[in-house]
């Protein structure tokens, strides 16, 4: 529950601390005595996004701090747009923030009337009274894995109607690559070299014969040479056996130059093979702009792999269907039991409210919970929750939002919020003036609701009714003061005989009348 609440320089607050207790407590005040500010600040621990100008004017920081007993939230702003929010004096993100507050308090303002209308709120209202969070998981599985199983079925089809557009083609090019044999990247610079020879032949051959002709002639060829000089420097070893080694290698080189010579013949044919081979690999390289054989050499495999995947198509296709209507029976199983949940709690919700609302002076009030099957299977089910309404005698059931009255809203939604107060573990809930177009009896019996409410949590309500506000265990008053400089907001628990006075005035107005006070004092011992 909240224990404590410290707020420092938020609009017109500039220092506030105020201790709250278990059980029903309300707020009274004036309109425009600052009521809401002190909600604006406690929704800032919640996780509220900051506005800087909610710093009261003149200030450069603004601190509010909450103490729920285990957990002290403080939520800091500052000018200069620096915000950091801390749980327990550690730094937790918004996010987190939210998490934990939403599990601490609910602050329901009379704009949360309009969840009335929304599917969405009137099937989390049926659930939490269902109690089904493993149904909700379970069906949360199921979906997850159909929808995923729907989407790969989806995206392979795709792909398949895709490629087997383009079968022809894909077969068309991967048969040209196919054909052209093309298993080595180095093999069109080694034709490359090799047409060079073979355009060259005469010249080649003429080099090669020159060479033989300098290196290799009895009448003063370098090798007869060398020789010579050997023999003359036989007496000086260390030069005779390099002299040596340098006629065995040129002998060497002279046996390699003949074995060339000899095999350098004109082949026009082998020339004309290798032209087009390299003619055949220059279109391929222009056609699939590439810029090597290693390129085309992967092009060509990953054409196979179209064409081996297009093969495959149909039983991936079958294998993808089998899973998708084992996950939709899965699904449909899960959704099933969701819905199962829900319908056993549908009468006694309608009951519950029913009663509530009667005693809430609508006495011929009807409630009826409509679940209806949906079209396809959604994150939260297979059901359309519908909260019907009549408010009158002969009067068909409605959607709430279209048939009740401002008032009857109002009494609605503080009747649900009572029905899940009964099943979740909320430490404390705020009305802020629920009881916006009700008075008298109703105003009666709204408060005992909440008194009931309070008996297993904290209840804080905001409210202008002294019939309310006569029914709380505390009661606090909020006003505004005039200082020298500016105008504050104020807050303080008032003693029994200053609820009196309080009541009173809500009674009567500024000018209390002995009638009023004696009026607000009944109320008070009620």
């Amino acid at each position: 529950m909240l224990q404590h609440l410290h707020i420092q320089n938020y609009a017109l607050i500039s220092h506030l601390d105020i201790d709250f207790e278990n059980g029903f407590s309300v707020l009274t005040g004036e309109t425009g005595a600052g009521k809401s500010i002190i909600l604006g600040a406690l929704a800032l621990v919640m996780g509220a996004r900051a506005d800087l100008k909610t710093i009261t004017e003149g200030e450069e920081r603004c601190v509010i701090e909450a103490d729920f007993g285990e957990y002290l939230i403080r939520r800091e702003l500052n000018r200069n747009g620096r915000s950091r929010s801390l749980v327990n004096d550690e730094v937790v993100t918004q996010v987190e923030l939210k998490a934990l507050a939403n599990k601490l308090i609910d602050i329901h303002s009379q704009h949360e009337n309009l969840l009335l209308a929304d599917d969405t709120f009137q099937l989390s209202v049926v659930d939490a009274i269902a109690g089904n969070a493993a149904e909700q998981t379970a069906y949360a599985a199921a979906y997850t894995t159909y929808r995923d199983a729907e989407k790969a079925l989806h995206d392979l089809k795709a792909l398949a109607a895709k490629t087997s557009k383009d079968q022809d083609y894909i077969a068309f090019q991967f048969e040209q690559l196919d054909k052209a044999q093309l298993n080595d990247p180095n093999e069109q610079e080694a034709l490359e070299e090799e047409e060079y020879r073979l355009s060259h032949v005469e010249q080649l051959k003429g080099s090669l014969q020159t060479a033989l002709q300098v290196m290799d002639n009895d009448e003063g060829g370098a090798l007869e040479l060398i020789r010579t000089a050997r023999t003359a420097l036989e007496e000086i070893p260390s030069l005779s056996d390099r002299l040596q080694s340098v006629e065995i290698e040129l002998k060497d080189i002279v046996a390699e130059t003949h074995r060339v010579e000899e095999n350098t013949e004109l082949d026009p044919q082998r020339l004309q093979e290798v032209q087009e081979r390299l003619d055949l690999f220059n279109t391929l390289l222009r056609k699939h702009n590439a810029k090597d054989l290693s390129e085309l050499i992967a092009l060509r495999d990953e054409l196979g792999t179209q064409m081996n995947q297009i093969a495959s198509f149909d039983d991936e296709i079958a294998r993808l269907e089998s899973e998708l209507a084992a996950a939709l029976d899965h699904l449909r199983r899960a959704a099933d039991a969701l819905t199962l949940s829900r319908s056993n709690v549908r009468e006694q919700i309608a009951e519950r409210l029913t009663a509530d609302l009667s005693q809430l002076g609508i006495a011929h009030a009807k409630v009826d919970i409509s679940i209806t099957p949906l079209d396809d299977y959604t994150e939260s089910g297979h059901d359309n929750v519908q909260f019907l309404f009549a408010a009158n005698l002969n009067q068909s059931l409605r959607r709430v939002s279209e048939v009740a009255s401002g008032g009857e809203i109002a009494r609605f939604m503080l009747c649900v919020k009572a029905l899940i107060a009964s099943t979740n573990g909320l430490p404390t809930i705020i009305f802020d003036e629920i009881d916006t177009g009700v008075s008298g009896e109703v105003a009666t019996q709204m408060a005992k609701i909440m008194r009931q409410m309070a008996v297993s949590r904290q209840i804080i309500a905001i409210t202008h009714l002294p019939q309310i506000a006569a029914q709380a265990n505390a009661q606090y008053k909020v006003y505004k003061a005039d200082t020298d400089t500016r105008t504050e907001t104020h807050i303080i628990r008032l003693k029994q005989d200053e609820r009196a006075q309080e009541i009173a005035s809500m009674l009567s107005g500024k000018e209390i009348t002995t009638a009023a006070l004696k009026t607000a004092q009944e109320l008070l011992n009620k």
